[in-house]
């Protein structure tokens, strides 16, 4: 059986490190403690050119909820011709009404925007009010993929209603679990669910190589990361990762 890793980075050195490890695919954000922002173009330009495995790009104008202003859509419009303009493989989106269902129409339009590009509908899924009827919404809209942890925190922890989603899908729409995802899991989830496709981001923290370090001031980082510190891809991790997959 072919599994599909898709890594998810907030860098390009980071997805670089990905690609040697062998992975098939990276999914390029900016801001991953809030869930994973919109990169700028610059790191869009950088990492098609230093990759040549799939390239997906997020299209998320904020951290928070799902729930978009038509100034935050046509921001995202706007985005999606930019990874159009740049060679980028797939969009990564995800769109919720006020009471939690898909927003068919605007996803919809989104996605027929991209085109060529493929469409991967992110966890936004899973704050959905309706995941029954909520696939068949995203299977309507034209996306490809659904980036889901099963409506749970973890998707070790959704693997059942993961299982569920993949039998409504059949061929139809890919289910590719994601978050808190490691070498010490996945093989069990891969066993249990019968995912193909697999997100993570197999990060470790690294210290940086400032020798002058000016202390008690903060410059915004999220509680538990030092200021002289920085998250990448961790290449042993995929590597292992990778390794797993083809003894499944």
């Amino acid at each position: 059986m072919k599994f599909i890793l898709e890594i998810c980075v907030d860098n390009v050195e980071s997805a670089i490190d990905a690609q040697n490890a062998g992975a098939d695919r990276v999914e390029l954000c900016n801001n991953l403690g809030e869930g994973g922002t919109t990169p700028g173009y610059g790191t869009i330009v950088s990492a098609r050119n230093n990759l040549n495995i799939g390239l997906n790009v997020i299209i998320r104008p904020r951290g928070g909820d799902f729930l978009y202003t038509d100034l935050e859509y046509d921001i995202m419009r706007r985005e999606i011709d930019i990874c159009g303009e740049c060679g980028v493989d797939g969009i990564v989106l995800g769109i919720l009404r006020s009471g939690g269902a898909i927003d068919l129409e605007r996803t919809a339009r989104l996605i027929e925007f991209a085109n060529p590009m493929s469409a991967t509908f992110h966890r936004a899924f899973d704050m959905c009010s309706d995941p029954v009827q909520g696939l068949e919404d995203v299977i309507t809209s034209g996306a490809g993929r659904i980036l889901t942890s099963g409506l749970k925190d973890k998707a070790l922890e959704g693997t059942e209603r993961i299982s569920l989603l993949i039998k409504q899908a059949g061929e139809r729409i890919t289910i590719m679990p994601g978050s808190g995802i490691t070498d010490s899991n996945i093989a069990w989830i891969a066993k249990v669910t019968g995912a193909t496709e697999f997100h993570l981001t197999g990060r470790k923290i690294i210290d940086s190589e400032m020798i002058f370090r000016r202390q008690g001031i903060s410059m915004g980082n999220l509680p538990g990361i030092p200021e002289f510190s920085r998250k990448v891809a961790d290449t042993d991790m995929i590597k292992n990762i990778v390794s797993i997959l083809k003894m499944i």
